[in-house]
């Protein structure tokens, strides 16, 4: 499994794309794409040396079943995903991608719940959002013992220090200021 550490940038807007290319940073996460532009985008992520993960739940125009992921595998060659359906999660498994599994904190009972899926699935890791919430990012590693990423409404350089703080081991965030590594 890959070690997933420090800022990793979310490209939501892919004016920011050339950024990234000569930033830094092993990974560019892709949160919302088109399936035609994919292709594209990540033959020159990869000529730069760059490790790619998708948000494969918002590639508009692909489906996530075994048919999708075959030609997500062979013809784009990620190396990774992002999903908050274990079924997905279980399939990219299959394909040896590193995967993350995003979990959106709503309540008590969706927290539990979410918990007793990945102790099933068991993904590489936890993406939690919002990831300002430092005891809940604490508690999901206990009950889990997989690396939680924070993501989701991290604004500041204070919130990535509470995220870090809380006990998660890489921050997930689209805001450009906080990519400075």
């Amino acid at each position: 499994m890959a070690e997933l550490r420090g800022v990793l940038p979310v490209l939501r807007n892919m004016k920011e794309f050339e950024r990234l290319l000569d930033s830094e940073h092993d990974y560019i996460i892709f949160l919302e794409i088109r399936l035609a532009q994919l292709k594209g985008f990540v033959k020159a992520a990869k000529k730069a040396k760059k490790k790619v993960i998708l948000h494969v739940d918002l590639i508009q125009g692909l489906k996530t079943d075994a048919y999708g992921f075959e030609f997500l595998v062979r013809e784009i060659k990620p190396n990774g995903i992002v999903s908050t359906r274990s079924n997905v999660i279980a399939l990219a498994k299959k394909n040896r991608l590193l995967t993350i599994q995003r979990l959106f904190l709503l309540d008590s009972q969706a927290l539990e719940h979410n918990i007793n899926l990945i102790n099933q699935v068991k993904p590489d890791y936890i993406e939690i959002l919002p990831g300002i919430i430092p005891g809940v990012i604490e508690e999901v590693y206990e009950k889990t013992g997989i690396p939680v990423i924070a993501g989701g409404l991290i604004r500041t350089k204070e919130d990535v220090q509470l995220a870090y703080d809380g006990g998660a081991v890489a921050i997930s965030t689209s805001q450009p200021e906080l990519w400075i590594l």
